[in-house]
């Protein structure tokens, strides 16, 4: 089976989706978007399998920070 987007594409299977995951079972991203940090997050998501979105990531510059579970 199929980890990733990246391996989907390797084998030429183009109309792949990840399993769909809880967004409780990954941490959503305060970086903003552009930046590096968040490029960074979403790449470390496609590797591990992950949706590349989380439902409280910051999708806008001027968005509040991300509130983190305490």
């Amino acid at each position: 089976m199929l980890k990733s987007v990246l391996e989907a594409v390797k084998e030429g299977q183009w109309d792949y989706e990840p399993p769909s995951v809880a967004c409780d079972r990954f941490d959503a991203c305060d970086a903003m978007p552009g930046t590096a940090e968040k490029v960074e997050t979403m790449a470390e998501r496609v590797r591990s399998g992950l949706p590349l979105w989380h439902l409280a990531d910051r999708c806008e510059l001027d968005a509040p920070p991300v509130r983190k579970p305490r």
